[in-house]
C-alpha cells in the first residue's frame, strides 16, 4: 500500500514537515507533480470553486497557475490534531496585465492514514499590492531554508 509521509496521528515535528512539503510541491506550479498528494476523490474548497477528485484539481490547478504568474507561496502551520493540519498561507503572484497580488488566507486539511490529503478547505483573499511592496523574493521553485516565513516577515 503506498503512503505519503509524515502519517497522522502528527506530532509538532511531523505537521510541520508535511506543511512545508505542501508549500514545496505548489511552489513547483506543476499540477502533475501536485496532484499526487491527494486521494483519488478528494474534496476541495477554494474560494468559490468545489473540485473533487483529482481530475478536477488537476484541471483547477492548471488554470490557477496559468492566471497567477510568478506565483511564490508560503505556508506555516497554525494548529494540529491527530489526522488534521490547520495552515495559513500568503503568496505573491501578477497576472498578465502586470498586477501584483499578495493572497492571504487559510486551509483546513484532513488526511486518510496512509498520508494522503482527502479534504482541503480553503478560505483565500487576494489584495492587490505594488511591485514595490512585495515581500517574496526568490527564484521560482522551493523557497530557499534561509528565506523568512510568513511570521518573519510580519504577515
Amino acid at each position: 500500500m503506498q503512503t505519503k509521509p509524515p502519517l497522522p496521528p502528527f506530532t509538532l515535528a511531523s505537521a510541520s514537515q508535511k506543511v512545508r512539503l505542501a508549500e514545496d510541491a505548489w511552489n513547483t506550479r506543476d499540477p502533475d507533480k501536485v496532484v499526487l498528494v491527494y486521494t483519488q476523490d478528494t474534496r476541495w474548497r477554494n474560494r468559490a470553486e468545489f473540485p473533487v477528485g483529482r481530475e478536477q484539481v488537476h484541471g483547477f490547478l492548471t488554470r490557477k497557475w496559468a492566471r497567477e504568474l510568478d506565483y511564490r507561496l508560503i505556508k506555516e502551520l497554525w494548529a494540529w490534531h491527530e489526522q488534521r493540519i490547520g495552515v495559513r498561507f500568503a503568496y505573491e503572484f501578477h497576472d498578465d496585465a502586470g498586477q501584483w497580488f499578495r493572497a492571504y488566507g487559510n486551509e483546513n486539511w484532513e488526511f486518510n492514514e496512509q498520508g494522503f490529503m482527502e479534504r482541503r478547505y480553503a478560505s483565500i483573499n487576494d489584495l492587490p499590492i505594488k511591485e514595490s511592496e512585495r515581500k517574496f523574493f526568490w527564484p521560482l521553485g522551493r523557497r530557499p531554508d534561509e528565506h523568512p516565513g510568513l511570521s518573519e516577515l510580519g504577515l
